[in-house]
């Protein structure tokens, strides 16, 4: 009997031993995505960013990616680590590594968090935009969202056990969690530099 297909992941994701849940837990950056059939966690902290959470509940194999905006602007990026960056994108890559590992395509339903207005100084809720992206790429493949957590002010903590489908949230006091949006906006300067040019006005 030949074994499991191994996890996959995308990025500089680190794994580490959570002593709170006594399991492996792998943390995921903006642009990344992992995708699993262990008994584990995946851990990630949210801005304006959109996390979505799949899994096929019979395998029990789930995954989570985190991107920063909807879609690349102009022509589809062949760099994976890259356009993996933008929801389009990511989501592909996340479900096609998910059947890699054995889930059905007709069983597969989501969870979704983030998308908080967090940066100041926005002229455009980025937030907004990649919740409106989710929701509407999951209607459109006819994959259920389960159950949300998204909008608002608050930065958020998302743990995700794909062998169960559970989440766990934490939303986060800006106050004391400027490293996650200041994290973001540097992100965010770097990624619509290079896909967007330097005449679009983003910010006031």
């Amino acid at each position: 009997m030949s074994p499991p297909p191994a996890p996959l992941v995308l990025g500089r994701a680190s794994k580490y031993l959570d002593r709170h849940f006594n399991r492996q837990a792998m943390k995921i950056l903006p642009g990344e995505f992992y995708a699993t059939s262990e008994d584990e966690v995946i851990v990630t902290v949210l801005g304006s960013c959109v996390a979505a959470c799949i899994l096929d509940p019979i395998a029990m194999v789930g995954g989570m990616n985190h991107f920063m905006l909807p879609v690349r602007q102009g022509q589809r990026d062949p760099d994976v680590f890259y356009a993996a960056r933008y929801g389009a994108a990511a989501m592909e890559y996340l479900v096609n590594n998910l059947l890699h590992l054995g889930a059905q395509r007709d069983r597969l339903v989501a969870k979704a968090f983030g998308g908080g207005r967090v940066m100041d100084g926005m002229t455009t809720d980025i937030g907004a935009q990649n919740i409106e992206f989710i929701r509407g790429f999951l209607r459109n493949e006819d994959i259920p969202l389960w159950s949300e957590d998204m909008g608002g002010p608050h930065p958020r903590k998302v743990y995700f056990f794909p062998h169960t489908g559970q989440v766990l949230v934490k939303r986060m006091e800006r106050t004391h969690n400027d490293t996650v949006v200041n994290r973001e906006w540097t992100y965010f300067q770097e990624v619509t530099r290079a896909s967007m040019g330097d005449d679009v006005e983003l910010f006031t």
